[in-house]
Parts: C-alpha cells; structure tokens; sequence
C-alpha cells in the first residue's frame, strides 16, 4: 500500500511525500522546549499551551503508529525579492498570493485519506494542516522530504523552501523513510538576508523580531525598531527563503494548479490598499489568506510601508488615516505621516 499512497499523493497534487514514526523523539522535543523557555514564540501562546501535544504526534493522539508527512509545492514564477524598494509597489508574500493554502491541502490531504480508508476500512486517520499542535517541518525531515534549515524552514533538494506541509497521523504501520541530512553547509544567506536579524543563532528563530509573525500575528502596533525595516513588505517576508541556493531546483511545473498567484497580487500598488474599509478588504481577500488578518492591521502595514516609500503620492490618503477609528491605524499614519514630510 506504501508505494501506491505515495502515487495517489502526487495525483493528488502533492510534490513531496514520506513517512515517519508517531513517536516521541526526545530530541526534537528538546528542541522545542528550549525554544519556548526561551520566550522566542512571542505572543504566540498556543504554542505553550499545548506543548505537549505538539510535543510528539502520540502526545496529540495516543492511538497514532505512523506519520505521513506531505508537501505541495507553491514554487513562484518570479523573484520575490523583485519588488524590494519599489516606492509604488507593495510585497506580499509568495504563499499568500493565491488561494488560502489550508483550504487546497486541507481538501487534498481529505481526499488521500478517502483514498486509505477505502483500502483499509478498519484504520483511523486524523488529517492537518497548519491548524492544530503539529510540528509538520520536524516531522517531514524525519520523514525524508526535506530539512530544517539555517532559517528554520523545510528545504527540499527538490523544490527548494517553497513547500505547504501537511500531515495524516495514522493507525496503520508503515516503514518509515530515511530522515533528510542537513546540507545547508557553511552557507548562511538565509541569515544574512534577514531585515531584522531575527536568527540570534542558527537553526533558532525569534518569532518577535521576524516580519512574518510582526505583519501577521502581531496585534497592535509594530515596535518603531522594526518598522524602517519592513520596507514595503506588507504581509509576510519571503527573503530569508528567496535567497536559499536549492531554489535553483524549484520548478513551477511541481505547483498545485490552485495555488497560482493572482494577477492582483504580484505587484500591487500601495495606494490602493490604503483605501480599504472593512467591507473593500473583506470583498478583496475572499479566498485568501490574507483575510484572516484583518482590515485594520493590513492597513496598518500598509501606512508602515507608505511611511518607508517617501512617495510625496501618499501623502493625502495618509493623512485622512490619522483620523482613522482604529487606534493603531491612526498611529501608524501619523507615523507615516511624518516620515513623508521629512523625506520631501
């Protein structure tokens, strides 16, 4: 069954499939424990409230025997990093271009486990996908589709970082995969690249100063330290990723048709988002995940990269936001604000 599963994964759409034990590795647990004692997941309390679960798939779900960790490639047609300085133009991250992610994995991921029910009626499966305690970058290195690298993501010889990751834990015993070797090497241009030095070492990531968790999770406003740096990014950052050599493998061929980019989003201008009210962002971003963010603090990005743009422009669309009724919106355009004037 092992070897047909992984032909039904790959009609399925997905580039990458292994599998692994479902039980504890003292080591990755070890990993995660020094990370969240030391504070380095930010405000993102979830992560140490269910530490345990996370911890191992059988703390999740004591019934599980196997891992089946599985990837979809969402590799970009152009540079991500093409847009950087660009004082018109805002950067959104490659994944959240297209369609929400969770919702085309999430749907493939349902219909391979049809597929092993059907020829195994008397297992169980449990399906996931960036939604509940699972490490799915730990588990798919043991799993053999690829490494953690330098900047704490999956790479894959293959398809380089631009990888969804999904997981089904199982019932059934499978023979696991050799895990993936680290061949990052000496290479450290995930590090070097990154606007805010948010790896203190590598392999170790600090949430708090990453601009993937301060344009996304952080709630309220950005600390002034971080905002010149976040240039006209204004939904996530793909540059430690962009720059990682094994993307020279990655092949648009290997991408999930669903996950194509929108037009709209390949190089938006900046003026236009600043226009948003909620129901405009709601109507915008149906489908996507930049959705669940909401209009206040996309907008809230938005003015930090109006800020960063010195484009005279902006000027009047940033002034009417110091009047916004969001208190953060509000502040975010006065800083704005000021930051054009003194660049004129």
């Amino acid at each position: 069954m092992q070897r047909e599963l992984r032909d039904e994964a790959r009609a399925l759409g997905f580039a990458a499939c292994g599998f692994t034990t479902a039980a504890e590795e003292p080591s990755r647990t070890a990993r995660l424990e020094e990370w969240l004692g030391e504070g380095r997941h930010a405000s993102m309390e979830w992560m140490e409230a269910r530490k345990q679960q996370r911890a191992s798939p059988q703390g999740l779900w004591p019934e599980a025997r196997s891992v089946i960790a599985l990837g979809m490639s969402y590799a970009p047609d152009v540079d991500p990093l093409a847009l950087e300085g660009d004082p018109e133009k805002a950067r959104v991250s490659v994944y959240a271009q297209g369609r929400d992610y969770h919702d085309v994995v999430k749907k493939a991921l349902k219909a391979l486990a049809r597929w092993m029910i059907a020829r195994e009626p008397e297992s169980q499966l449990k399906v996931f996908v960036d939604t509940a305690p699972v490490m799915e970058k730990p588990l798919g290195e043991a799993a053999g589709i690829g490494w953690q690298g330098k900047h704490t993501n999956l790479v894959s010889r293959e398809h380089g970082s631009w990888l969804f990751l999904g997981a089904i834990y199982s019932t059934l015993e499978f023979a696991p995969d050799v895990p993936s070797q680290d061949r990052c090497g000496s290479c450290r241009a995930c590090q070097d690249a990154c606007p805010t030095d948010a790896f203190p070492q590598p392999y170790r990531l600090d949430a708090g100063r990453c601009i993937s968790y301060l344009t996304i999770e952080h709630k309220g406003p950005i600390p002034e330290e971080f905002r010149e740096a976040l240039g006209n990014r204004i939904y996530g950052c793909d540059d430690c990723l962009a720059v990682c050599p094994w993307n020279k493998f990655a092949d648009t061929a290997h991408r999930h048709m669903k996950l194509a980019p929108r037009a709209s989003l390949i190089a938006p201008q900046l003026g236009e988002f600043l226009e948003f009210d909620d129901a405009g962002f709601r109507q915008f971003f149906s489908g996507s995940p930049i959705k669940r963010i909401g209009r206040d603090r996309f907008v809230r990005n938005c003015l930090y990269a109006a800020g960063n743009s010195g484009n005279a422009a902006l000027l009047g669309q940033v002034e009417a936001l110091t009047a916004d009724t969001d208190p953060v919106v509000a502040e975010a355009a006065s800083w704005a604000l000021e930051r054009l004037r003194a660049s004129l």
